[in-house]
C-alpha cells in the first residue's frame, strides 16, 4: 500500500492499495480518479499503515483511502466503520474528514 501526507493547515492522508495507482474508475457519474500525483507516497505494509493511521487521526488528519487492503487497514485502524464505504466499479474507497 502507499501513503502519501499532504501538508496543509490540516494534514490530507491519501492512502491506496499500490495495484490500483495510476487508475481511474468511473460508474455513473462517480469517478474514482487514483492520480499518481495525490497518492502515490511511500510503500508501507499493513501494521505500520494501521499504526500511522491511528497517529495521524488524534492530530486531526483528514482521510482519502481507496482500494480492498487500504479500506481494510483504515477498518482495522478505527477510523471509518462499514457505514463509510462506498464502492465505484467494486473499488471501495471512504473519506474521513473532520
Amino acid at each position: 500500500m502507499l501513503i502519501k501526507i499532504h501538508k496543509s493547515y490540516r494534514n490530507m492522508v491519501a492512502v491506496c492499495d499500490s495495484d490500483i495507482i495510476g487508475n481511474c474508475f468511473e460508474e455513473g457519474k462517480k469517478i474514482l480518479d487514483v492520480r499518481e500525483s495525490f497518492f502515490k507516497g511511500d510503500e508501507i505494509d499493513e501494521k505500520e499503515l494501521i499504526e500511522k493511521m491511528q497517529d495521524l487521526q488524534k492530530e486531526d488528519a483528514a482521510f482519502n483511502i481507496i482500494g480492498k487492503k487500504a479500506v481494510a487497514c483504515a477498518l482495522k485502524a478505527g477510523i471509518i466503520s462499514e457505514e463509510g464505504i462506498l464502492k465505484v466499479e467494486n473499488v471501495p474507497y471512504a473519506l474521513v474528514l473532520v
